[in-house]
Parts: C-alpha cells; sequence; structure tokens
C-alpha cells in the first residue's frame, strides 16, 4: 500500500543517515591521535593537548550544558563519574599512551574495554555472559598478544603500553555509568547533555592535573611536523576541538538515535582501523604484519563481544560485551 511504501522509504533513508553519521563519527574520532601526536613532538605536554581539546570542546557545547541544566540537581554523581573516567581519564591516558607507543597500538589496546566490561558484569555485576561474549573477550586477548608482541618480549614501551590500558579501564566506566537510568524511559538523562557536562566536569579536573597555566603556550604559534610536512600547530589543535570531540561526539548520538545501538557500535569498530590507516599514511607509524593481523583478532572479538546481545532485551537481560545504553552514548567507540 502507498502509505506503507512511504514509511518503508523513510525508514531506509533513516538507517542510510544513521550509517552515514556513524562513519561520520568513527572518522573524527579515528584521526584524533594523529593530529595530536605532532602537537606532542612539537613541545606540548600530553596532558596539555588533552586539556586544551577538552576546554575547547568543552567551551563549544556550553549552550547545551545550559540548556539542560536540571542535569546538575537530578544527576550530580553521574556527571561527575562522566567527566572523570569517560572524558578526563580516557583521554589523559590515551593521549599520554600515543607519546610511546605507536597511535594504533594505543588504540587497539583500548579496544579492550569490552573485554574488561564482561569482568565487570560476570564478577562484580554477577550476572552472566553469553558464551558468544566470551568468546570475543578471548579472540580480544589473542589478538592483543600479537599486537604488542609478546613473543619479541614486548617490544614496545611498558609504560606506554600500561597507559592504553588505562584508557581501556577509564572505558569501562564510561560503560558501567552510561547504564545509570537507562530504564528510567522519558526521565532518562539526555545523552547530548551528559557529554556537555562530562565536558565540562573533565576540564575542571584537568585544569587542577594538567595545571595549563604552565604550558609552552608559543607551540601553537609555530607548526608541526607531520611526517616531515610542517602544519600550523593551531590548524591540528582545531581539528582535535571540533572536529574530533564536538562533530565525533554529535555525529555517534545523533546515529544511534536512527540505527540500534548494535549497528552503530559495529560501525563504530572502524575507528581503530581508520587511526591506524592514517598513522600509517600521516605519521609513517607501519605496524608489521603479525600486527596487523592481531589489530583485526581485537576488532573481531570487540564486534562480537559487541553484538551478541538482543535488540530489544528482555526485562532481565543477559549480559554482554556492553549494554544497549552504554552503546547508546558511546556508539562513537572510546571518547578520544
Amino acid at each position: 500500500m502507498p502509505v506503507h511504501t512511504s514509511r518503508s522509504s523513510q525508514d531506509n533513508h533513516g538507517r542510510g543517515l544513521g550509517l552515514g553519521l556513524a562513519l561520520v563519527s568513527a572518522v573524527a574520532f579515528g584521526g584524533s591521535g594523529v593530529a595530536a601526536k605532532p602537537l606532542i613532538e612539537a613541545g606540548l605536554d600530553p596532558l596539555h593537548v588533552v586539556w586544551l581539546r577538552v576546554a575547547g570542546a568543552a567551551l563549544v557545547m556550553l549552550p547545551l550544558a545550559v540548556r539542560h541544566r536540571a542535569l546538575v540537581r537530578r544527576r550530580p554523581a553521574l556527571l561527575a563519574g562522566f567527566g572523570l573516567l569517560g572524558v578526563a581519564g580516557v583521554q589523559a591516558c590515551y593521549f599520554a599512551a600515543i607519546s610511546r607507543v605507536p597511535v594504533g597500538v594505543a588504540l587497539l589496546v583500548e579496544y579492550l574495554a569490552p573485554a574488561l566490561v564482561l569482568g565487570w558484569v560476570r564478577f562484580v555485576q554477577r550476572r552472566p555472559v553469553t558464551r558468544a561474549a566470551a568468546l570475543g573477550v578471548v579472540l580480544a586477548v589473542g589478538g592483543l598478544a600479537c599486537v604488542v608482541e609478546v613473543w619479541s618480549g614486548l617490544g614496545f614501551d611498558a609504560v606506554g603500553l600500561l597507559l592504553a590500558l588505562g584508557a581501556a579501564c577509564c572505558q569501562v566506566g564510561y560503560f558501567v555509568l552510561s547504564d545509570q537510568g537507562s530504564d528510567a524511559g522519558d526521565e532518562a538523562p539526555d545523552p547530548l547533555g551528559v557529554i556537555a557536562y562530562g565536558l565540562l566536569v573533565g576540564t575542571l579536573v584537568l585544569t587542577a592535573v594538567a595545571r595549563p597555566w604552565t604550558m609552552r603556550w608559543s607551540v601553537l604559534g609555530h607548526g608541526a611536523d607531520m611526517n616531515g610536512t610542517s602544519v600550523p600547530a593551531v590548524l591540528l589543535l582545531g581539528w582535535i576541538v571540533l572536529v574530533a570531540t564536538v562533530a565525533a561526539y554529535a555525529t555517534g548520538v545523533l546515529s544511534v538515535r536512527r540505527l540500534s545501538p548494535q549497528v552503530a557500535g559495529v560501525v563504530a569498530c572502524l575507528e581503530a582501523v581508520i587511526a591506524t590507516v592514517l598513522a600509517w599514511v600521516l605519521l609513517g607509524e607501519h605496524l608489521s604484519a603479525p600486527q596487523i593481523a592481531g589489530g583485526a583478532v581485537v576488532l573481531l572479538g570487540a564486534f562480537i563481544a559487541q553484538s551478541s546481545a538482543p535488540a530489544k532485551p528482555p526485562r532481565e537481560p543477559v549480559a554482554s560485551g556492553t549494554n544497549d545504553a552504554g552503546r547508546e552514548l558511546s556508539a562513537h567507540g572510546t571518547a578520544v
């Protein structure tokens, strides 16, 4: 019937737009490390780069924070935890990690987060997990062993790997906090409002830790080397703030509104691939064949862990790699 045809056409258009937004989000987040590493190598401390990123994004999203100011009264603990772990913790650990190890390796280690979430669900919440999700964990850990080349005695900086693992642990907090209020229906906190306040809280935390008044501000007035090409530092910073943070978060959340969280989460897995390819092309960071194969296995494990839950879980769902509410706020992948 014409009405059914029109409705089907609208649904297809919505899904197509959602896929496009999810892909844009993955590309935007995937480019954050590539833009940040030249700034770090030019003389900026990793924490200062994180502070510039978060503070700039918080300023841009300040109108949204004002619009959703009731969240401060209704969900203060959620906003504080989200800003501390989901914004400040994840990004500080990730940027510190890429100052010591290749961008692709840091991001692939961070993709252990779905496996760590399973550990939280199984051993802290004492809820069962699906066999498919457990298989995803095994694959992710096995792939990580190839990425870091354990047979060569950890050829990468051990501190850098620990920092990347710290980013994964903070992302677990991001997933867990994202679940708060997911069963409240219309009373659930608005995702954009949570993100805006998360950025504001992250800015306050990072200001105390990074002490931006000690930053070498003069670096922003010069160029940063990107594999032999000088790029204006302020241009790289603009990309990190406007594209890799504001646009990435916004398109990620909007994509989930048009797709199932599972589909959006699967598309977000492209972030690690995009980051690795960009680092290869723009920074000259080449990974070996075993590392590439291991990275593919890590992503496969993350994919299985994230997509093993039903689209519409029952009242007491079987836990999987991440929950639907967690993916609704994090369908862009890692908040880097």
